[in-house]
This record gives structure tokens, sequence and C-alpha cells, in this order.
């Protein structure tokens, strides 16, 4: 009865427009003040340490370091670079923008700054060159989405504070199911591109690829900060945030000079914004994972589906359709700190290993940044692109397929994720 109160009330609230963290702590609030005895001092308590934890330190730093990253040239750069490693083959810009998707996303962390910052610079250069529009927006709407499983990924960090799992093992197992989805949307693209005779672009000579590489190796090196930095030990995941956010200032103001110190104040207003708005979310889901564990939601949950002899496979099928549906009106950070806190008891009931689950879950995620209503991804690139939600929709699909064979892929096969991670002894 307490579970249908708790969520009727809070899809309510969401069916009003109100936004997803204040209908949380309305939920919560008003199911503490008439249904239950909990002492109001707890519920103060539990917000104040709930938020309290080192880990959620890296999600502002990341998101720093992703706003520097976008206001300089670093995407330029990076585009440069793929397209002279691409750009000759079928569908040639088509393919840089996969490329250059996963590179940006190792160093943003974020789907959204991914799609802006290549997409708006891509996109125009790949409509000039004669490519249709919806395929290039087809491209960078889906390779943007990459943002959130390629490491470093908020996401993943949210993820990790909600279920008390390893950030480290977290973003080493994402680099290889990442790597396996870009090429995935890349062979589509190369297809659809060969099938329509597309533009190539001609053959880049040795020298004029090494002089990309060497102007994009600035921003290519932070990939190699973060990762190896944590898979060696020299700092924590959220130590790494805050070495890529220093990084990222010094590399835009003073190595590639594409940003002023004028500028700066500006970028870190709007990074404060940004942290803002998801440490609220995160106070606010905390208190909602607080009540269902006081109520005794997910260890219900848990015992029934056990009960049911439900079996892994099902469990797994029934996740990734709600996660599905739920990508439908919430965002991926209010999904995760939502739904994590349910589902996690239950898969590690089910022998699920918690690394494989929460790469599972950003999958899905992934997902739901690219498919109507609430897609985040579709609203950027509809406002690069000037399309509308539904012509762009349509204009995705191939992609889109290619993303839920992927995540199908990912959810029964745990090794393409947990291998890296027990090879490099981190598990």
């Amino acid at each position: 009865m307490s579970a249908l109160f708790i969520f009727g009330l809070l899809i309510v609230l969401m069916l009003t427009g109100m936004p997803v963290s204040i209908a949380l702590g309305m939920t919560v609030l008003t199911f503490l003040f008439t249904m239950t005895q909990v002492p109001i001092e707890s519920v103060a308590l539990k917000l104040f340490t709930g938020i309290e934890h080192f880990e959620i330190m890296a999600i502002p730093f990341f998101i720093l370091a992703g706003n520097f990253l976008t206001h300089g040239g670093v995407a330029r750069r990076m585009i440069a670079f793929a397209t002279a490693c691409v750009g000759h083959l079928h569908g040639g810009l088509g393919l840089a923008g996969v490329l250059a998707c996963a590179l940006f996303a190792a160093v943003s962390g974020s789907s959204p700054a991914t799609v802006v910052a290549i997409g708006s610079i891509l996109l125009p250069a790949m409509t000039a060159q004669g490519f249709p529009k919806r395929f290039g927006a087809g491209v960078i709407t889906t390779s943007g989405a990459l943002g959130i499983l390629i490491p470093p990924s908020i996401v993943m960090v949210m993820y990790a504070v909600a279920t008390n799992t390893s950030i480290g093992q977290l973003f080493i197992a994402g680099v290889i199911p990442g790597i396996v989805l870009a090429s995935m949307l890349g062979g589509v693209t190369w297809y659809r591109a060969w099938k329509n005779d597309y533009p190539r672009l001609p053959r880049t000579d040795f020298k004029t690829l090494l002089r990309t590489f060497k102007d994009s190796m600035w921003g290519l090196l932070l990939i190699i900060i973060v990762i190896g930095g944590i898979y060696s030990g020299m700092f924590t995941p959220t130590e790494a945030a805050a070495m890529s956010a220093v990084y990222a200032f010094v590399v835009s103001v003073f190595v590639y000079k594409d940003m002023t110190l004028r500028q700066v104040p500006k970028v870190l207003l709007d990074s404060a914004n940004m942290s803002a708005m998801l440490l609220f979310i995160i106070a606010n889901a905390v208190l909602f994972s607080f009540l269902m564990t006081n109520e005794n939601i997910p260890q219900a949950m848990a015992q029934w589906m056990i009960d049911q002899n439900l079996g892994v496979v099902l469990f797994l099928l029934g996740v990734n359709v709600l996660l599905l549906l739920a990508g439908n009106v919430m965002e991926p950070s209010s999904i995760t700190l939502i739904m994590a806190p349910i589902l996690f008891p239950i898969a590690v009931k089910l022998g699920i290993d918690p690394v494989h689950f929460g790469i599972m879950m950003t999958v899905n995620m992934e997902v739901g940044m690219c498919h109507p209503p609430v897609g985040l991804n579709l609203f950027v690139a509809s406002g690069i692109t000037h399309m509308g939600i539904t012509e762009l929709t349509i204009a995705v699909w191939p992609w889109l397929l290619t993303m839920l064979v992927f995540l199908v892929l990912v959810t029964y096969w745990p090794t393409l994720s947990l291998w890296l991670p027990r090879m490099l002894g981190m598990m």
C-alpha cells in the first residue's frame, strides 16, 4: 500500500510538470508527515549526510572540465584529427563525427556537451559537403550519447554514489563497451553512406594526419591523465576530476589560447548552475531512497522476485523495459538516482555483478537520451539543426535500433563489461 501511494504521488506530481527534484522532495515530505512517525530531525540528518560523499565532488569538477573544453577549441581540433583519420571512407564526415564524439566523450563526461561541441562545428560542414541534414543529425545525436558510457561519466558517478560501487571499476568497465558501441554506430554510418553513395573526402597525407594529431594532442592527453591516473592509483576518481578541471583550464586559456581570462568567470558560473541543479536532485533522491528503505520496499520487491523464480534473464529483461519506459519521461540523472537503490538490492540477491549492472543501466540511459519525448540529445540537436523533434526521431532510428541491439548484447554478456577491470586486477 505504501509503495502504491509513494509511486502514485510521484507520478501525479511529475505529470503536473513539476521538476523531478522537487517532485521527489514533495513525495517524501508528504508521506513522512501524513503516514509515518519518523522524526523530522532524522530526515534533516539524512539529507545532510546523504550528499556528504567525497565521490560527489567529482560531479562539479567533471562538469567544469567539460565546460572549459566545450568553450575552448578542443572539439574543433579533435574533429580535424578524426576527419584526417577516416574522412576518405564512405560517409567520411559522418564517421569523423562518430570518432570525434567518442574522443570528446572521453574528456567531457557529458552527452549534451558532446552533441553541442561536435554538432555545432560538424553538422554545418556535413551539409555544405552534400550530406542530407537528417543523416548528419542522426549520427551526431546518437554518437553524442557515448558521453555517458565512455569514462569519465557523470551518470556512472551518480550510480556509484547511489549503490556504493567503485567509481574506478565502473570507469574502466565502460571503456570496452564504449569502443564496441562507437564501432557499431560507425558501421551503420558507413553502410548507409555506401548504400546511398554519399560524398567522400580525398585521402589525407601522412604529414597532415601527424599535424592534426599534434594539434589535438593536448585534449587527447586528458584521457590518459584520467584513466591512467585512476588505474595506476596515482589519484582517486574525485581527484582525477579535479585534475581534469585544472588541466582543461590550463589547456583552454594558456596552451590553445581559445579562451581569455575574462571568459573564465562565465564558465565557472555556468558550471556552478549545472552542478547546483544536479546536487539538488541528488539530495532529494537520497531522501527518496531513505523513505524506500525505511518502508522496506526494495527488500520486499527483491523477495517477491525470488519467490516467483523469475531468474536473472527475466529480471534483466524487466529492468531494461522499465528503464526504457522511464527514459520517456525523465532524464538520466534522475532515473539513476531513483531506480538504482530500488533495483540494486534485487540484482545483488540474484548474483548479478554490481559493475555489470551499472554499465547496463548506463547504456539504458544512453538510449533514453535519443528518443522522445524527453530525449535531451534530441532537444540539443534540434537547437543546432533547427529540425523538429518528430523529424529528428525519424532521422535517428537506424542508429537507435543499433543501440538497442547493443543493449541486449551488454545485458546478457557480462564479460564485455567486466573483462578489462578483471584483466587489470581491479576486481
